[in-house]
């Protein structure tokens, strides 16, 4: 990410103008890596503070996150020293990444008393810690030992070293020609003789003055040199450009009214949501893959079970045949196989395979045995491979509407239900646990009107079972692609009776919304939801219709 100085500088040019003397109404950590300061000044402001290794950043912010129950240990000591605390000043140094905010508050006694905070925002070693007025750690958020320093509670603070140039330190442009001048890349040059220039934002200003990067022209060089000290001659104002640049950003001079804060407070918030979306639906999707495969073993031990089945009725013909001819042959031991006429076969002879080591009436008793074990295998698999089958059709249905999960909401909601199956449970009961922060149904419900008809449509199976068996009125229609996995599509009818157009254009969103979406000629069944009932495996979002007709849908 780009969160150099820069943008660090500007933002602290910001915070100045607003901030100072602003009072701590609440201070909030909503996990591990934010801090989120509730302030007032003549007007309300979010300050969050993030030391995400990915997406560390201070910004004001107008995006609300969920707190947790019980307040983290940092959160509390925090609380303790600065609540309704005022910012006497914030400050940062030089081009670093580095924030200072100063507090006054009172104690007990209501003496005053001074806090610092010093912010961190450094990638993998970003940190906020709690400075006494003395210089003194009260405490952090994480704790680190290094060769160069501690941080740790009652240790003297010392600022994180840097070994570049100050920017802000240069006296002339020869001075600054002088520090890049051994470079061949004059944007590597840059970013790694100067402090708080990152790539990204070097880059930009050679394209925005169409430079070289490899030039040793003077007047060139002096070009880039001027833009970056008009650009800092313009922090606290409006007219820094936030630019967006394939996965990154940087900021650029432009004369307007641009609003820094709320450009990365949308773009980090935006880039947050988007990760811990594509987490929580890679971790469902690992657990049900696991529920899949199982159950994929569990039907080929059946269909070995039930191919050998195959040989039941071999072994009632051979007990048979062989009782009838028992009066031919005598003896304590059989013959390792005996030639008898089969008479349910026009007596061809047939030959059979007898155990030497018994009786040939024990090798009847053997062949009916094993008859009778086969007989009862074949009624106990049968039943297993169709519950199995309906199994895996379930889990196939449940990766479906997780691979068409588009919201945090409809990861909940397929996992709440995956949790909840107790079928399912059995596979990983522990990683199955079903989440608090179960939304209601109702807030999450896709609706579209048609020829001003209301048409819900059911995004996973959970939704499906809400809209078919408690939302819907019997007089409404329902729309499902037949034979493939997708949407129950509702029709709220109102008591009215839709036109051929109005129901075709539903059984389309049926088919839109179905695992066949890109199939021709689809068959979509409807009928009255007072013939949709739950389906007998009680299975979520399964149901069982009558009274239908069908559409093809092109």
């Amino acid at each position: 990410m780009a969160f150099d100085g820069i943008i660090l500088k500007a933002l602290v040019s910001d915070f100045q103008k607003k901030l100072i003397g602003a009072r701590v109404n609440k201070i909030l950590q909503p996990n591990k890596f934010e801090i989120i300061f509730n302030l007032y000044n003549y007007e309300n402001y979010i300050l969050n503070i993030c030391i995400h290794p990915n997406y560390y950043r201070i910004c004001l912010t107008n995006n609300t996150k969920t707190n947790p129950t019980n307040a983290m240990n940092f959160c509390m000591l925090l609380r303790k020293y600065l609540s309704n605390a005022k910012i006497k000043s914030i400050e940062s140094y030089d081009l670093d990444r580095l924030v200072c905010i100063n507090f006054e508050g009172t104690n007990e006694v209501k003496d005053t008393i001074n806090f610092s905070l010093m912010i961190e925002l450094m990638g993998r070693r970003s940190n906020i810690i709690l400075i006494n007025d003395k210089g003194f750690i009260i405490d952090s958020i994480k704790h680190i030992i290094t060769s160069d320093r501690e941080i740790l509670p009652a240790r003297f603070y010392v600022k994180p070293l840097t070994q570049k140039k100050s920017f802000l330190g240069l006296n002339s442009f020869e001075e600054f020609n002088s520090s890049i001048s051994s470079f061949d890349n004059l944007i590597e040059g840059i970013s790694n003789s100067f402090t708080g220039f990152s790539t990204i934002f070097v880059s930009n200003i050679f394209n925005i003055l169409n430079v070289d990067a490899y030039t040793k022209n003077l007047d060139d060089i002096k070009k880039v040199y001027n833009y970056i000290n008009n650009l800092i001659s313009n922090f606290g104002t409006n007219n820094l450009l936030p630019k967006v640049i394939e996965k990154d950003y940087t900021i650029e001079f432009s004369e307007g009214n641009y609003d820094l804060n709320s450009f990365l407070d949308n773009y980090y918030t935006s880039k947050e949501n988007e990760d811990i979306f594509n987490n929580a639906k890679s971790t469902l999707s690992k657990l049900i893959l696991v529920a899949l495969k199982k159950s994929s073993k569990k039907l080929e031990n059946i269909n070995e079970k039930l191919n050998s089945c195959n040989d039941m009725d071999k072994y009632k013909l051979y007990g048979e045949l062989l009782t009838a001819n028992l009066y031919r042959f005598h003896g304590d031991f059989a013959d390792p196989e005996i030639v008898v006429e089969n008479y349910y076969n026009e007596n061809i002879p047939i030959t059979i395979k007898l155990d030497p080591t018994i009786s040939y009436s024990k090798n009847v008793e053997k062949f009916f045995k094993k008859y009778n074990k086969l007989k009862n295998t074949l009624n106990v698999v049968t039943i297993q491979k169709k519950e199995t089958e309906l199994e895996l059709d379930y889990i196939e249905s449940i990766i479906y509407s997780l691979s068409n999960a588009q919201t945090l909401e409809d990861i909940e909601e397929i996992h709440n239900e995956f949790s909840e199956n107790e079928q399912m449970k059995k596979y990983n009961y522990k990683s199955f646990q079903k989440i608090n922060t179960d939304n209601a149904l109702t807030n999450n419900l896709k609706k579209i009107i048609i020829n001003n008809y209301e048409v819900y449509i059911g995004k996973n199976n959970k939704q499906n079972d809400y809209l078919s068996l408690h939302y819907a009125n019997k007089s409404d229609l329902w729309f499902h692609a037949q034979g493939f996995h997708g949407a129950h599509v509702i029709l709220k009818t109102n008591g009215k009776t839709p036109d051929d157009d109005t129901i075709f254009k539903c059984a389309q969103i049926a088919k839109q919304n179905c695992k066949a979406s890109l199939e021709r000629n689809v068959s979509v069944d409807y009928t009255y939801i007072k013939y949709v009932k739950k389906h007998p495996s009680g299975k979520t979002g399964m149901v069982s219709y009558t009274n239908y007709k069908t559409i093809i849908v092109p």
